[in-house]
């Protein structure tokens, strides 16, 4: 049975979410699987960027949007980035191998992740990022990781404090 700790955060700025992906990204294995959910343009792919760095990838990170996948191959772990927001079946999702990235050794990152949540598996570490109304730059980061990750939310939290 998989445990998981949540966990939430605020941050105020793009710099913020991008360092917390690089903690997030310094600490996964080589078969961490990261949903990221959130409305449009509240950083999601800036997150992504920031766990690229963790990794040591040197490519820039876009957001897969018209390509439902960028591959990665030039960090410490392959990164597999999907964004699967066009996506209009789980068909649509199987044809482009889903089933053997998730299988093979890599970080695999899905953006609009809520769009596919039966096809995650158990062990998914999940990520969500919502905008404040009132404030500009602020988000809250909610994490729901699993016992594997514990630590890392932890090290994520000791270096912020500015839980919610």
């Amino acid at each position: 049975m998989e445990l998981f700790m949540k966990n939430t955060l605020k941050i105020n700025n793009i710099n913020e979410t991008i360092n917390i992906g690089k903690l997030i990204g310094k600490n996964l294995n080589k078969s961490a699987i990261i949903a990221l959910d959130g409305d449009m343009g509240c950083g999601k792919t800036h997150l992504t960027k920031g766990i690229a760095m963790g990794l040591n990838i040197k490519n820039n990170i876009t957001s897969p949007t018209f390509n439902l996948i960028n591959e990665y191959y030039d960090g410490t772990l392959p990164l597999y980035h999907f964004d699967v927001y066009r996506l209009n079946s789980l068909d649509e999702l199987f044809l482009i191998g889903f089933n053997d990235y998730i299988k093979n050794d890599g970080v695999k990152i899905i953006e609009w992740a809520s769009n596919i949540r039966e096809a995650l598996p158990k062990n998914t570490n999940y990520i969500n990022i919502f905008k404040v109304p009132t404030k500009d730059n602020e988000r809250i980061i909610e994490f729901n990781f699993s016992n594997e990750y514990i630590e890392v939310l932890t090290i994520i939290l000791n270096n912020f404090k500015k839980e919610v």
